[in-house]
């Protein structure tokens, strides 16, 4: 049995239910025929700056819809499709683009770039996205994609630190925890990048 395995059967399943997520799901809204959206982002959908569940990314047709922090998998989903169906009752006949890969696009220049009002903080994540269209081009940026945020239960990091026989600062541990959770992502993104990633469309 090797140490991730010991790790894991340390941990009981009352703690493994603590674990924390979040998601942050990236969509272009698209018009009818399948081509990007040129309308603003819809009053009725409050500030894309301020609001805690629906802003934008990139580009102002480039919706973010994000959760709240769920222990209970079921409930995480039911608030993103909640989330969901606030966006379809005010962007009329335009829809979501369903994949990461994006929708027939107009010239670079034509993609528009987010807007968040006229305060200092607004124009700063404006100006940023003007940065971000120099270097990579507004094409790239539209690619869109899932976040999954989670973390472990404070009740996790002791057993752990056990199971692994980790010898230094108890404040430290989880730190060191995640690194260890990113080194074997980085190990194995090159198959996850294979399955997920790959898309008729491209």
């Amino acid at each position: 049995m090797d140490r991730l395995q010991q790790r894991l059967q340390a941990l009981p399943r009352d703690v493994l239910k603590g674990i924390r997520r979040g998601l942050e799901k990236e969509s272009l809204r698209v018009r009818p025929d399948g081509r990007l959206a040129d309308t603003p982002h819809s009053a009725g959908l409050g500030s894309s700056l301020t609001h805690p569940h629906i802003t934008t990314d990139f580009s102002e047709s480039q919706l973010e819809l994000i959760t709240g922090i769920h222990t209970d998998v079921e409930a995480c989903l039911a608030e993103l499709t909640q989330i969901h169906q606030v966006v379809y009752q005010h962007i009329g006949e335009e829809l979501l683009w369903c994949t990461s890969m994006p929708c027939e696009l107009p010239a670079d220049s034509d993609i528009p770039i987010g807007q968040y009002g006229r305060s200092n903080l607004g124009r700063a994540k404006t100006v940023y996205r003007h940065g971000l269209s120099h270097r990579y081009g507004r094409r790239m940026q539209t690619i869109s994609g899932v976040h999954y945020n989670f973390s472990m239960p404070e009740a996790a990091w002791p057993i752990l630190q056990q199971a692994d026989r980790y010898s230094g600062p108890v404040s430290a541990y989880p730190t060191e925890a995640y690194f260890h959770l990113i080194r074997n992502f980085r190990r194995h993104s090159w198959l996850l990048l294979y399955l997920f990633g790959a898309s008729p469309m491209v």
